[in-house]
């Protein structure tokens, strides 16, 4: 087209129209503008990326992660998008939050993609990025096997709001628990001196849980570079993985693009050797969670608190500053800390423990 069709903006800042400075016309980018969007809506772009799913499946490969899906389909009629009249329920850059972005992403007959998708994969599994609030997943949830649960991986140390978001999560079904990905601040940062109780939480709750790398060492947001290397500054939750304590922190023999953080505090050979370390707990809660079975139950519990029924499991975890009434039955199976669960009839500040009944 020779001018923008309308006003929708892209995610990281400006129109989402770019002109092509060969043929002068415009093309629509919902990110980067190297990142032009596909038209899905053509049966000839929808039969080539059929097309690409099977060369990888032929390959061997065991499912997809499907990015950014919820922008294959746009409005057909290109009409704008509305103003924001209520807040979307995620977290948003300002500028683009302005807007209600109804026509530009998300369009109701999504499903015309996914199922073109699912025709190519068959049972091969399908991993939704949807960012989108959990209550607009359904014609996700129809197609796709596991999508991200945004909303919990967002509500941070505030126990109402992750009752609230998980509670919405389970009810919904097919959703996966995302601890941190390469376009958020990282577990360990948004949690805090919540991070082992928030981690008991996370790797108890039912369905699949996404744990990105460094996350089992406690690793938090690192400096970034400077210059910065990525443009919407997300450099900070991309250093490298740490498997020892070398100044490149085992990640490679050469100069990585992003310096390690502080491998000397945190990584996987030193961590192997402490029972009491971050990995050591990941470890242990992964193992215990083959117990637990598929049912899953939020209980009531004190202010601050979150506290969840699994398969003959009571997991207790307190993202407040004081220790909270809370009996527990049965036998201890699991504490963050060496202690944490030595009196019964409390769940400790910052904190968890998990018992079997």
């Amino acid at each position: 087209m020779d001018a923008p069709a309308n006003n929708w903006v892209a995610r990281f800042g400006g129109s989402a129209w770019e002109r092509d400075p060969v043929t002068g016309r415009y093309y629509l980018h919902s990110f980067f503008p190297e990142q032009p969007d596909l038209n899905w809506r053509n049966p000839d772009v929808r039969a080539e990326m059929q097309s690409a799913l099977r060369f990888w499946l032929e390959r061997g490969v065991d499912g997809f992660r499907l990015d950014a899906i919820a922008r294959l389909f746009k409005d057909p009629e290109l009409r704008d998008d509305p103003p924001a009249r209520e807040p979307f329920g995620l977290p948003l850059p300002e500028d683009y939050g302005r807007l209600s972005h109804v026509n530009s992403t998300n369009a109701p007959d999504i499903g015309v993609a996914l199922r073109a998708i699912r025709e190519a994969v068959g049972d091969a599994l399908l991993i939704g990025e949807v960012y989108l609030p959990t209550a607009q997943l359904r014609p996700y949830t129809e197609i796709l096997d596991v999508l991200f649960a945004f909303e919990a991986m967002q509500a941070g140390p505030d126990a109402d709001r992750l009752k609230t978001t998980v509670a919405a999560a389970i009810e919904a079904g097919k959703l996966g628990w995302v601890l941190s990905n390469h376009d958020f601040a990282r577990f360990a940062s948004r949690f805090g001196e919540n991070f082992r109780a928030a981690s008991v939480l996370f790797l108890s709750l039912p369905g699949p849980v996404f744990v990105y790398q460094g996350d089992e060492l406690g690793t938090p947001n690192g400096p970034g570079a400077d210059p910065p290397l990525d443009r919407n500054q997300r450099d900070r939750y991309r250093h490298p993985m740490q498997w020892n304590g070398s100044p490149t922190g085992g990640f490679t023999t050469g100069i990585p693009w992003l310096p390690p953080n502080e491998p000397q505090l945190r990584n996987v050979a030193d961590q192997q050797q402490d029972q009491e370390s971050v990995l050591e707990l990941f470890r242990r809660l992964i193992r215990l969670r083959r117990d637990f079975g598929s049912a899953a139950r939020l209980l009531d519990s004190p202010p601050g608190t979150v506290v969840l029924e699994r398969g003959g499991h009571l997991v207790a975890v307190n993202l407040g500053d004081a220790s909270a009434p809370f009996k527990r039955r049965g036998e201890l199976a699991l504490e963050t800390r060496r202690g944490d669960g030595a009196d019964p009839d409390t769940i400790p500040a910052h904190a968890a423990w998990i018992a079997r009944v």
